[in-house]
């Protein structure tokens, strides 16, 4: 097992800008920002892990599922966050 969280705050950030159909809602973003930047360090493995589940998720729901797999599946293992890191 890998222990895979979600990929590295940079990798994150051009994965969430992949998703299509993005829409602010007040202050916040539908699908819901990564968890980067002043979040990334406060933040626990199972909440980043359930955010990335959202973005898998609305990729999926709106047609961009390919595009995001490949973009994931090109990420080299250091381009991701684990468990303990």
């Amino acid at each position: 097992m890998n222990k895979r969280v979600c990929p590295q705050p940079q990798e994150w950030n051009l994965l969430w800008k992949k998703l299509p159909d993005k829409q602010q809602k007040g202050v916040g973003w539908n699908p819901a920002l990564p968890l980067i930047l002043g979040a990334w360090h406060d933040t626990p493995a199972m909440l980043k892990i359930a955010r990335f589940r959202e973005h898998i998720e609305w990729a999926n729901s709106h047609g961009a599922i390919e595009e995001i797999d490949r973009y994931l599946r090109d990420l080299t293992e250091e381009q991701w966050h684990h468990v303990g890191d």
